[in-house]
């Protein structure tokens, strides 16, 4: 019986994974760019406003920092808008003098001279292993008085961590055991690719496998099985270990490859000038989704069309540190950016004072902060979601944007089922679920997630920054804030259970631009 149950959930996990994306990408094309009256999709009516409200005008440029895993700046459709830095030369050189040698399109905080880091760590991991040098090995017994409350916290996140280890194990062997069941179908079959009516022919022993070739008949309508089979299990798989491997594992450490001193978290200078990384594929979305270049016959059309995008590399492939994340805020600030994206976050903070200041000289210079709610369907006036907008000392970023993700329909289903939320935590939603976007090598996408929602609202931020240049950073957000489009019904948050959506954010509504821009024009 266990077994059956833990195939069942894999199956699930498989379905939301690939045939949510696809069902939805059947939708129409660049949705979020679209209207829900005019078009029938919740986008935020970017389309609309640029063939209505800003026809014939100019706008200015606007520098966008896109703090991620490093962007792809010659793919066809973002190399028209890459940032270059005036000031410097690719020669080995510190032109301008900031500190930063040959950072002509921007700076990775993830390397040095000796290579890139791609894999790292979450934040609960490095928690225990900072935790497991002083009290790793050390008797109950042996604990001082004056060691007690920090011991109890050690115990309470080893144990924490050896709850996602078991957890992430029991997925890989689920999802290890729908392989093999599939394998065994496939065998009866015997075809190497079979198609939609070979399964439609097996005879089936249990609800199970009823469900498996549901699943795969509905998709192998839409891609061959041989695709089909590397996205169902090489990418998921590969996922679970990743997990085991880097995330999770306390031996693992890949912070010599940047050489900083990581302790000092006043140390600025340090990392490459290579922001494209080992990995740049989520990066490269979210820079597509805010400024991928319009109207040009390729790809997508980003939601922004006055917009030079800054890389700065911060987030590896597992948690982001809290140093990283400040020097990387007070590098863009730096280069002039007006609006930062931040499409990550986590659980645990080890250096919140750091990333508060950082955030504190972007208010002082007038800088949006637009970041992304998470991606754990949970509530975020009970979970502890990092970066956010409160100081560790009391007070908040005032120009600060948390942002959740929607779905397309206007009914119960638009909250999109994996996104957070919190009725004064998350500031307003927009379009997250199956958006395509640019990817490295000249490709396009479909992903899902707040990584994608919180672009969608910074390209927003940019339109009204350029077109209504003298608008303040607090006066963007407050026009986004109140021009969001309500929706007034319930929708579904977690095992069936209905809220009114009103409730899920301080807004209550879904970004929209065109309403944006009509406001701003009041101003």
């Amino acid at each position: 019986m266990k077994r059956i149950t833990f195939i069942t959930k894999s199956i699930f996990i498989l379905a939301i994974l690939f045939f949510i994306p696809v069902l939805l990408m059947a939708q129409k094309a660049n949705w979020q760019n679209l209207d829900l009256h005019k078009d029938g999709v919740f986008g935020i009516s970017a389309e609309k406003a640029y063939d209505e409200l800003l026809k014939g005008k100019t706008g200015v440029k606007v520098k966008v920092a896109v703090l991620d895993s490093g962007v792809d700046i010659d793919h066809e459709d973002l190399s028209a808008v890459i940032w270059k830095n005036p000031s410097e030369e690719k020669n080995g050189k510190d032109d301008d003098g900031n500190g930063y040698v040959d950072d002509v399109y921007g700076w990775n905080f993830l390397g040095s001279s000796i290579g890139n880091v791609n894999y790292d760590n979450l934040e609960l991991t490095r928690l225990v292993r900072c935790y497991d040098e002083k009290f790793g090995g050390r008797d109950s017994a042996e604990i001082k008085i004056s060691e007690q409350k920090d011991y109890e916290i050690y115990k309470d996140l080893k144990n924490k961590l050896t709850d996602k280890k078991l957890d992430t194990f029991k997925e890989l062997v689920s999802i290890g055991a729908v392989k093999n069941t599939l394998d065994s179908l496939v065998e009866i079959i015997g075809k190497d690719n079979p198609r939609s009516k070979d399964f439609k022919r097996l005879k089936l022993n249990d609800f199970s496998q009823e469900y498996l070739v549901s699943f795969l008949i509905h998709e192998l309508k839409k891609e061959p099985y041989s695709s089909l089979y590397y996205n169902m299990f090489g990418e998921t798989m590969r996922y679970y270990k990743e997990q085991l491997q880097y995330h999770l594992n306390e031996q693992f450490n890949s912070r010599d490859t940047v050489g900083d001193n990581y302790k000092n978290v006043e140390e600025r200078i340090y990392g490459n000038s290579d922001v494209v990384g080992p990995d740049a594929l989520h990066g490269t979305h979210v820079a597509g989704i805010i400024a991928a270049t319009r109207n040009n016959k390729k790809g997508i059309n980003g939601v922004a069309d006055n917009v030079e995008i800054i890389s700065v590399r911060c987030v590896p492939n597992g948690d982001e540190r809290d140093k990283d994340v400040a020097n990387s805020i007070r590098y863009a600030v730096d280069k002039g950016a007006k609006i930062i994206n931040m499409s990550f976050g986590k659980s645990y903070s080890t250096n919140k004072k750091a990333v508060d200041e950082a955030v504190k000289y972007a208010m002082s210079k007038d800088v949006l902060l637009v970041h992304a709610a998470g991606n754990d369907n949970k509530n975020l006036e009970q979970e502890a979601n990092f970066p956010n907008r409160l100081y560790e000392s009391g007070g908040s970023a005032v120009a600060w944007l948390e942002v959740g993700a929607s779905s397309w329909k206007a009914d119960s289903t638009l909250k999109a089922p994996f996104s957070n939320y919190g009725k004064t935590k998350v500031d307003v939603f927009a379009p997250g679920a199956a958006i395509n976007s640019t990817v490295p090598g000249s490709k396009y996408q479909v992903q899902s997630g707040t990584s994608m929602a919180a672009p969608v609202v910074s390209g927003a931020a940019a339109i009204l920054r350029s077109y209504y240049p003298n608008l303040t950073a607090v006066q963007v957000k407050e026009v986004i804030m109140k021009s969001a489009i309500p929706f007034n019904g319930e929708v579904v948050v977690d095992n069936g259970e209905k809220i009114r959506f009103s409730d899920l954010s301080v807004s209550g509504g879904i970004v929209n631009i065109y309403e944006a821009l009509k406001l701003a024009s009041t101003y």
